[in-house]
């Protein structure tokens, strides 16, 4: 791993890699963009045609583009007990921790006579993207679908890339009804706009490389979309971690894609040192994690605490490991946190129940990880009695003549009217 010096002569040198840094996002997608909208716009106007086309030239698709019921079915039996029990327990803890994030509707009388609440509804339909490139990943489809389910979607979809025989089984645990076997910017844009076969949905959601995230930024003008979940991202701020455990973290999440941003932010320079040899050693073996190593793993050695808390809140990290609760306090930006030596981040990714579909990019100044809360809409609701109206109409008349509105005002008026008869 790069190591550099944020004091002294390399300062100037630290602060612009780590402006270059919080660019990742905007610039790695610009990239990939127009590359992506050809794919979008053919789809677009060509509907299955085109789907098609994109499938078998990028998913090696062969037979029917949907899965059907059977197949995740044997699937499911085909799957070894173990990873059954693996499977359920995750499923279990992600649909528990869903239930607790779910918001309450309320009404409260702010006024004598007006009324104020809210209501939640589920959204209509949603499409779950479950990336099936380099690895299965059958943790994904749970962290994805499992919350939709728990807010309520009436129907879910799901599109994944030669999706393997533990995707399939996740989705028969899952209860999926709809799959296909295609991923991409196809993929996103069939959920988008719509074709022959898959019919548009109302938000899409889930993680993917470049070119899905790309295309999900692009959908987002024909529907809802989570965040810009792309390539992975892993900081690790500590001061007196275990260098063993920090080093196969760092490895742990670059083995997800060459494009995967590695950092460990620490103030102690003995700890540094060991974080880097232990890196060396761990990733020896380890092909895809030695890419983005080595084009991206970076040791920012601090002069303070105070300026790793800084760094580490500018980088707003996907995932973000500390070295106690304490240290939550000055926290503000990431989409998940890891405490101390015994919470690696690869938990997270399968079974702690929070989930693992998190913000990228910088994204995680904004937001945090998918929750149910991606699945819900929050309607306000208002209720005036005739003596609410008379109370407050006036204030709202004096706003709208103020504003120049005068119909809003009239509006007022006439309903004030009425309650007096």
């Amino acid at each position: 791993m790069k190591l550099i010096k944020t004091t002294g002569r390399n300062a100037k040198d630290a602060y612009a890699l780590l402006a270059t840094l919080e660019r990742r996002g905007a610039v790695k997608t610009a990239e990939v963009e127009p590359t992506v909208r050809k794919i979008m716009l053919e789809i677009q106007k060509k509907g299955d045609k085109a789907l098609l086309k994109f499938a078998e030239k990028f998913d090696s698709l062969q037979g029917h583009l949907r899965v059907t019921a059977g197949e995740m079915l044997d699937a499911w039996n085909a799957t070894p007990e173990p990873l059954q029990q693996a499977m359920q327990i995750a499923a279990e803890n992600i649909r528990s921790f869903a239930e607790q994030q779910k918001p309450d509707e309320w009404t409260t009388e702010n006024t004598p006579g007006v009324t104020v609440g809210q209501i939640i509804r589920p959204l209509e339909s949603v499409g779950c993207y479950v990336p099936g490139g380099r690895y299965p990943l059958p943790s994904t489809l749970l962290m994805t679908t499992i919350p939709a389910k728990v807010a309520g979607v009436e129907r879910i979809v799901v599109c994944s890339p030669k999706p393997a025989r533990e995707t399939l089984a996740a989705a028969h645990l899952a209860g999926v009804t709809e799959m296909y076997r295609t991923g991409g910017a196809q993929a996103i844009a069939a959920m988008a706009y719509g074709t022959e076969t898959i019919a548009r949905v109302d938000k899409i959601v889930g993680p993917g490389n470049l070119y899905v995230t790309a295309a999900k930024i692009i959908a987002s003008t024909e529907c809802g979309i989570d965040m810009p979940a792309g390539p992975t991202e892993i900081v690790v701020t500590s001061q007196v971690g275990d260098a063993a455990g920090i080093a196969a973290d760092l490895v742990a999440q670059a083995e997800h894609d060459p494009e995967t941003l590695a950092v460990l932010i620490t103030a102690d320079s003995q700890l540094a040192k060991q974080v880097a040899t232990e890196v060396k050693e761990q990733v020896k073996n380890n092909k895809l994690a030695q890419v983005s190593i080595k084009a991206r793993g970076t040791i920012f050695l601090c002069g303070s605490v105070e300026e790793a808390r800084f760094i580490t809140n500018r980088l707003a990290p996907e995932h973000l490991t500390v070295d106690s609760v304490e240290d939550l306090a000055w926290v503000k930006n990431a989409g998940s946190v890891f405490i101390g030596n015994y919470s690696p981040q690869s938990m997270g990714d399968y079974i702690s129940g929070p989930n693992h579909v998190l913000p990228t990019g910088r994204v995680g100044r904004m937001r945090g990880g998918l929750s149910i809360n991606d699945f819900l809409k929050v309607i306000t609701v208002q209720n005036y009695t005739a003596a609410g109206l008379a109370k407050l109409g006036p204030h709202a008349i004096a706003l709208a003549e103020a504003e120049g509105l005068t119909a809003h005002a009239q509006s007022v008026r006439v309903r004030m009217k009425a309650g007096k008869r």
